[in-house]
Order: structure tokens, then sequence, then C-alpha cells
């Protein structure tokens, strides 16, 4: 087993029972301190106990002591080394929170939900795989707000994006500021690989900066952005007149996504029900792999409570056998 020391330099506290007996004994004269738990803890060294039994006793307050020093250096052992997967990415995610997103043309378990829940059970799962990397969340609507910064707490980036709300940010939708909120956040961080995920239902609507305009900015930044179109293309509505289908996606601004994301390097991706969001959130952990080189950690494992204990035990030990050593004098 390879110990090794955190602070060695304790150990030159071991000389001090040597300096205590270089000094000159104190005179009778004056006042004195007593300690009267060290006498005890020791044994009363001046009683006739015995030349023997007194060698002892200073052996076990040495061995004490040395225990104690040995404690405080604080003894370590490397562990085996274990190997950590990063990726040195920087993931932001922004999420459109405008009117639109409470059309129910999803499905989940059967019923239908709206985009913005299917989103978020979709995207959370998404979250979690990123393990790894640093992610980010942005959400917009008339304006975009950064909700989370970038972050390895990819339980609090989920927890944030599981207590969004439709309308929060506006009904409309400004997407050009999202991108530019978001380039913002990624350009000056040193990771080599900035990506973008922009989900949306709509067109920009709102906002000062035109999304194409903030494409742009984002590949002079390196920024590559993935873009994902959400909601169905198809759906029928019931009234009393009869059934009617309708195509709730006929706002979204298709040509305009793709032209973000080629603009970027990126890929623009199609969610028309919640398979295809399964489906596009795996091919993107595909076209940004989360594992690169493994970083190998020992970990410390402490051992100073090892010598701890036992300089305690020896020293409850010398304590009882000084009681019951004068116990017996006292009998005798």
């Amino acid at each position: 087993m390879n110990v090794e020391w955190a602070w060695p330099w304790v150990a030159w506290l071991g000389l001090l029972p040597l300096l205590a007996l270089l000094l000159p004994p104190a005179s009778d004269r004056g006042a004195a301190l007593r300690l009267p738990f060290m006498a005890r803890l020791g044994g009363d060294l001046q009683q006739t106990q015995g030349q023997r039994t007194r060698y002892w006793r200073v052996l076990v307050m040495l061995l004490i002591w040395t225990l104690l020093i040995a404690a405080a250096a604080r003894p370590i052992r490397l562990g085996e080394p274990v190997s950590q997967p990063t990726s040195g990415r920087d993931v932001m995610l922004a999420v459109d929170l405008s009117g639109s997103m409470e059309m129910k043309d999803m499905e989940i378990g059967g019923r239908l939900v709206n985009r913005l829940i299917a989103l978020k059970v979709i995207m959370g799962e998404f979250i979690s795989r990123r393990e790894g990397d640093r992610v980010g969340l942005i959400l917009f609507g008339r304006q975009a707000y950064l909700q989370s910064p970038l972050s390895f707490d990819n339980g609090t980036v989920r927890a944030l994006l599981e207590e969004s709300e439709i309308g929060l940010a506006g009904k409309e939708t400004a997407i050009g500021d999202a991108l530019g909120l978001a380039v913002k956040r990624l350009r000056d961080q040193p990771s080599e690989q900035r990506i973008l995920i922009l989900v949306t239902d709509g067109a920009n609507t709102a906002g000062s900066i035109q999304p194409l305009k903030a494409a742009e900015l984002a590949a002079t930044a390196e920024v590559k952005i993935h873009t994902i179109g959400i909601g169905a293309e198809r759906l029928v509505q019931r009234s009393i007149f009869g059934n009617r289908e309708i195509n709730p996606s006929a706002d979204l601004d298709e040509a305009t996504l793709k032209e973000i994301a080629d603009l970027t390097g990126g890929q623009y991706f199609r969610a028309r029900d919640t398979a295809e969001m399964n489906r596009i959130y795996a091919e993107i952990d595909q076209l940004e792999p989360i594992e690169q080189d493994d970083q190998a950690l020992r970990p410390v494992i402490e051992l100073y409570p090892y010598p701890l204990v036992a300089a305690i035990a020896l020293g409850l030990l010398s304590l009882l056998t000084g009681f019951a050593l004068r116990w017996r004098a006292a009998q005798g």
C-alpha cells in the first residue's frame, strides 16, 4: 500500500518531547501550572510503582504522541485510477415559449399534449445524457432571456426547463434575439466546439435583430446551430359543423431555419411528433458525441482516522490502568 503524507512538515512536532527534556528544570519557587489530566493519563511517574512500570508508561506516552503526530500529518492513499469521460462542449438550448407552443398536436402516453410539454419530456432526457458537457438554457418569446448560464449541473438546467411556462417571455417569437443572446454567451468560451440547439414552432415576429443576421454573427463566432421545427402538419378539429383538417404548423418558417443551420454548419430537423423528436435528439447525440478523451482521476483515501483512533484507545487504556494501579495501592 503506497502511503503519502499531505502535511509532512508536522513531523517536526515530534521533537517537542526531546525539547522538554533538554530544558532546565523549573524552579520550585513561584507559581506553577498543574495539569492533573496529564498526570492521570500517563500515570503518576513519581509514585513508587516500580522502575519497569514507569518505563512502560513513558513508552506508551511516546507512542501516543507519535500516533497523534502521524494523524496530524494526514496520511493518504491514492486509489486506483478512475476514468472520467469528458466532452468539453458548450451546448446552449434556446426554447420557444410563444403562444403557439400551446397547440395540442403532440401525443405522449396516448394523450394529446401541447408542444411545450412534449418538448420538456424529450429535451429533458437529452439534457440528462449530456453529462460532461456544459449546458445552458435560453427561453424566448417576445424577448429572449438567459434562464441558465453554461453549467455542468445538468439537473438544475433540466429543472429550470420543467418550470418554464408558455407566455413567460411574451406571446410573440424573437428568434433573432435568441440567436444573438446565445452567440454572446458562447463566443468567449474556451471550448473548440460551441453548439446551439434552437427549437421553435413559428417564424420571427419580434425582436431587434433579424434571424439571418444573427446566424451570420454565429458563423463568425464559430457557433454551430442545429435548428428544430416543432409541430404536426395535420390535425383534425371537431365542431358542431363536422370535422375539419388543418395544418397547425402553417406559420413555421422552415426556409429560414434551414438557412440558419446551413450558414453555421448545423442541421435542420423537423419534429412532427414525439417519435421524430426522440430520433432528432438521438441523431444530435451522434453529431455531437458526448465522450472524447478519458481523464483518469485517482481518488484520495484519507488514512488519518487509523492513527487517531489508536492514540485515543491507548490513552484510554493508560488512564484506566493508572486508576487500577492506584486502587490496588490504596487497598494494599
